[in-house]
């Protein structure tokens, strides 16, 4: 029998990208696998949070939109390469302050029968920039 699984595709983490910057929860979850594992770039642990099932992630997800209801995902560069996949982007917003969040980072995937099985965060730590007034 075909093995009749698609891999996981620069397009599909195109794909999934526009879905953030869309803030669209259902097309992100749509990628995700049934185990899948969202972990995040601050958190109490070396590994930051860690969100386990679709339940959990989806509401990790949507948090991100909460805090940040203009976020945005800029400037996006795409690879993968097997079982794995990394998005680079610069994340943009206004903070509760008022004040600019503009901050790169990257996802570090591992995809599992054509889904996102792990999406790890890491982002760089620097300090809002002033409120455009």
């Amino acid at each position: 029998m075909q093995n009749t699984i698609k891999p996981i595709t620069v397009s599909n983490l195109e794909e999934f990208s526009a879905a953030w910057n869309r803030h669209d929860i259902d097309a992100l979850m749509s990628f995700m696998s049934e185990e899948c594992i969202f972990q995040t770039a601050a958190g109490p642990h070396a590994w930051g949070s860690r969100h386990v099932g679709t339940a959990a992630v989806r509401t990790a997800f949507e948090s991100a939109w909460l805090l940040v209801p203009d976020a945005q995902w800029l400037h996006g560069k795409h690879f993968v390469h097997g079982n794995l996949g990394i998005s680079e982007w610069t994340f943009t917003g206004t903070a509760a302050d008022g004040s600019r969040i503009e901050s790169d980072g990257v996802d570090i995937f591992t995809f599992k029968d054509g889904k996102i099985l792990l999406k790890n965060v890491f982002r760089k730590n620097c300090p809002n920039l002033p409120s455009i007034k």
